[in-house]
């Protein structure tokens, strides 16, 4: 039985491999503690025949060196054989291992951290190129299966490679943080019980990241485990920040600009207000590492409604970062006990209920009964107003989402009914929209019966609908 949880879709994209009548080349990207070389693990267990992984900052002798003990060890005849002195020689030496095993079953080879191996002017890409071309393509029985958690480079070097791999790439999976449903799933499957608030709470601090999940035990309170995990000396998310920006991109001063940019914005920045903010130019660089962040789970794009491509936005998504940089950073002596009854915790977690909702947008419409409809999601603003989702539906409809994260039911005042009106007529007014225009509350628990609900809100969705498996 799998000791995976969730990953469904995933799994069942790489046992398909399996079944494959052909070889078959993935590759499996994602940001680091993701749980990659686990899915691929679990997932092939009785199929490896050849696993190899990059060393970070490893050298080319180091990484070839590697690489041939890796293969001595699964066949010690082949300790005889000469050492390679480059990656031909070495994808030589692999073919001739895979020739000589017996399996009549189809053979996985894989190759974790992938991108480590590329050392500079070791010509490793063209060589596996070579080696997937010139052999692999040749047999029907294997599955050669590359990772890394460097994103950028195995989208553009890789998976958009204009030689060698070019359209080589069977499948391509781009492995994400577990949404709520998995979450859920997975700290039940590790006896942790948390109720569907306890959940939100958690995922808010730390992400779906099985890594950091993983580490919440049995009994633990939301406070209990955030403090152990982001405040307590030796804590796994006390410096997990610095590490995670120094393994996934070189030279990541500019990366680390612009994520702590974004986190100081709750709205978002245009392009422009993020070169003004970063003091990066406008141009490769600055495009270069917002790529490598969007590949690599830390921030998104939101088009306007009217797909605006100037007003497009960008948002921090991964929740850890700003957790981090709004609370651990400044406070390593404190305890989230005491930061959780201060006002920064109101403010941080509105902005954390609402970009995990933006990330949930399919769960949304499953519980407004509208998936199986025809539906984009988008975001507007201008000089008066600004709706952060925003529903347009093709039966004429739109819904202007607001987000409000509360412990009870949320209520809503006379001055903030009033502000939600003009908020509608002034999209209305600059819109100049003929579609039917509903205002939807997404809760926690809801939106409290009162006068003023029923004048504003024309439905809502509850943060049960947010855990819905799609």
């Amino acid at each position: 039985m799998s000791k995976v949880v969730g990953r469904d879709k995933e799994i069942e994209q790489l046992e398909r491999a399996l079944q494959s009548r052909k070889s078959e080349l993935i590759a499996v990207y994602g940001r680091r503690r993701v749980g990659k070389t686990f899915l691929i693990r679990e997932t092939f267990k009785k199929h490896f025949i050849f696993e190899v992984s990059g060393i970070p900052d490893g050298s080319f002798r180091e990484q070839l060196s590697h690489f041939f003990h890796e293969i001595c060890q699964r066949s010690p005849k082949f300790k005889t054989k000469t050492p390679p002195t480059n990656w031909l020689e070495a994808f030589y030496l692999l073919q001739a291992f895979i020739e000589n095993s017996r399996s009549k079953q189809k053979k996985v080879i894989f190759i974790d951290e992938f991108p480590w191996m590329n050392t500079h002017k070791s010509k490793f890409v063209q060589m596996f190129a070579h080696f997937w071309n010139s052999f692999c393509t040749r047999r029907d029985d294997l599955v050669v299966v590359i990772c890394g958690s460097a994103a950028s480079f195995m989208v553009n070097q890789v998976i958009r490679d204009r030689k060698g791999l070019h359209n080589r790439i069977s499948v391509r999976i781009r492995l994400l943080p577990f949404n709520l449903h998995e979450t859920e799933l997975f700290l039940k499957s590790r006896k942790v019980h948390f109720n569907r608030y306890s959940c939100l709470q958690v995922y808010m601090a730390i992400g779906g990241i099985p890594h950091y999940l993983e580490k919440i035990l049995p009994g633990d309170s939301v406070p209990m485990a955030i403090d152990r995990l982001c405040f307590q000396q030796n804590g796994i998310l006390v410096d997990e920040f610095d590490q995670v920006f120094a393994s996934l991109f070189d030279n990541s001063e500019n990366h680390t600009r612009i994520v702590e940019a974004l986190a100081a914005s709750q709205k978002g920045l245009t392009r422009e207000e993020l070169i003004a903010r970063t003091q990066i130019p406008s141009g490769g660089t600055l495009t270069r590492a917002v790529n490598e962040l969007t590949e690599s789970g830390f921030i998104s794009e939101y088009r306007p409604f009217g797909n605006r491509v100037k007003e497009t936005l960008w948002r921090i998504t991964d929740e850890y970062c700003v957790f981090y940089l709004k609370f651990i950073r400044k406070n390593a002596s404190l305890s989230w006990t005491t930061l959780y009854q201060s006002r920064s915790y109101s403010s941080w977690s509105g902005f954390a209920f609402e970009t995990l909702c933006l990330k949930h947008v399919a769960q949304i419409l499953k519980g407004l009964e509208i998936r199986g409809m025809s539906a984009h999601a988008s975001s507007w603003r201008n000089e008066n107003a600004q709706v952060d989702l925003l529903i347009d539906r093709s039966d004429r409809c739109i819904n202007l989402c607001e987000i409000k994260f509360s412990e009870r039911e949320f209520v809503i005042t006379k001055s903030y009914a009033e502000a939600i009106a003009r908020k509608k007529m002034e999209f209305i007014r600059a819109m100049n929209s003929r579609k039917n225009i509903f205002v939807t509350f997404i809760t926690t628990y809801g939106v409290k019966n009162n006068s003023y609900r029923s004048l504003v809100m024309d439905n809502q969705v509850k943060m049960d609908s947010l855990f819905q498996s799609l």
